[in-house]
């Protein structure tokens, strides 16, 4: 990916890159335990894989270099404006499944990029998703996101037309 940065004379800032169309895969280790929605946990060992899992997503982030690289090339704010965000759940087993049932695990997912600064936030107006799709079987089962820039006001392809 390249990046530009523009110098602004007058004021001497740097302009953060344009992160619109980058995109960047963050997968989280494999046997980490997942969160379900079918789940009814109590609420300190949800607290506990809800932490783990946005903690293991911050480190995912610092583990992928080119995405490191471009963060830091964002510094002060943050990599993204806005981003769809499209996560896999690849299962332990092989079966059926509803990777939607999986939401919880990638919220906390999601949570842990913001941590990691990719995005200000995750709310409605800067992303859309997390769109859950299901992957291939891996051992000990895991997440993966796939993170893609947008401009400024650009929405997923056709969600417009059906939101409307």
């Amino acid at each position: 990916m390249t990046t530009t940065t523009t110098q602004t004379p007058a004021a001497g800032l740097t302009t953060r890159p344009a992160a619109a169309g980058a995109t960047y895969t963050i997968t989280l280790k494999a046997g980490l335990e997942l969160l379900n929605s079918n789940q009814r946990l109590h609420h300190a060992p949800k607290g506990r894989r809800t932490r783990a899992i946005r903690e293991a997503a911050m480190v995912a982030v610092s583990e992928n270099e080119a995405l490191m690289a471009a963060l830091a090339a964002a510094k002060p704010g943050p990599l993204f404006q806005r981003a769809h965000i499209f996560g896999i759940y690849h299962p332990a087993t092989s079966g059926r499944c509803d990777p939607a049932n999986w939401y919880p695990s990638f919220k906390a997912a999601v949570d842990g990029l913001v941590d990691a600064g990719l995005l200000d936030d995750d709310d409605h107006t800067r992303v859309i998703g997390p769109d859950m799709r299901l992957g291939c079987k891996v051992k000990g089962g895991r997440i993966a996101l796939v993170v893609r820039g947008l401009e400024a006001g650009q929405d997923w392809p056709g969600f417009g037309a059906v939101a409307a």
